[in-house]
């Protein structure tokens, strides 16, 4: 199978996963964290993770542009820097106009008052809305975990297990402060890996310009 069939594939899954969650899945799961999880907090931590992700990017895309301004051959570890910032800094971009265009509500009520489900009954896509109330899907934490993730899996395989980990430690963050519903996650894994994937694919076939 080709990339793009395995890609085409994948975002069939998306949709199909994403759907799924959405009407059975997402409602039960942010009850369950909003009643029976007394405690936020250890989860809130996790979701700090990646936090730190884009202005990371922006500092190693430039060190590393800078290194191959000078003329030097890039090694390994600074050529994967380079793309990981690459997929990063175009997952945000992604993510942000992809927020936008499916304008879903969040779980909770967190900032300015904005719409939920457990605040308001609030459930559902507000398609080219606008507005923090409307922007859960696709997360943007998982889409920028993903995006970086996914291109140390492809280069650096023999720490996939750390990788795995570190996904699932951010979207456990995530479903149990219920900052997101299952199918946000979902979608934003496929963002992020997609973007990483792409990168990857990019600088390995790339042609003289």
């Amino acid at each position: 199978m080709t990339a793009i069939k395995r890609w085409l594939l994948s975002l069939a899954a998306t949709a199909v996963a994403a759907a799924v969650s959405y009407q059975w899945l997402d409602r039960p799961i942010a009850l369950f964290a909003h009643g029976e999880i007394p405690d936020h907090e250890v989860f809130v931590r996790l979701t700090h993770i990646p936090e730190p992700l884009i202005p990371l990017a922006v500092i190693v895309f430039v060190g590393v542009g800078l290194w191959a301004l000078s003329g030097r051959a890039l090694p390994k570890l600074a050529a994967t820097a380079g793309v990981a910032s690459v997929s990063l800094i175009v997952a945000e971009a992604t993510k942000n106009q992809l927020k936008y265009v499916f304008g879903r509500t969040w779980p909770d009520t967190w900032v300015r008052n904005n719409p939920s489900f457990i605040h308001d009954g609030v459930y559902g896509f507000n398609p080219l809305h606008g507005g923090i109330g409307y922007e859960s899907f696709p997360s943007g934490h998982t889409t920028l975990t993903c995006a970086v993730l996914s291109v140390l899996w492809m280069t650096y395989p023999k720490l996939r297990a750390l990788y795995a980990l570190v996904f699932l430690a951010v979207a456990i963050g995530l479903l149990g402060a219920n900052y997101h519903f299952l199918g946000d996650i979902i979608a934003g894994a496929f963002v992020g890996t997609s973007t990483g994937w792409m990168a990857v694919t990019l600088w390995r076939t790339r042609a003289p310009l």
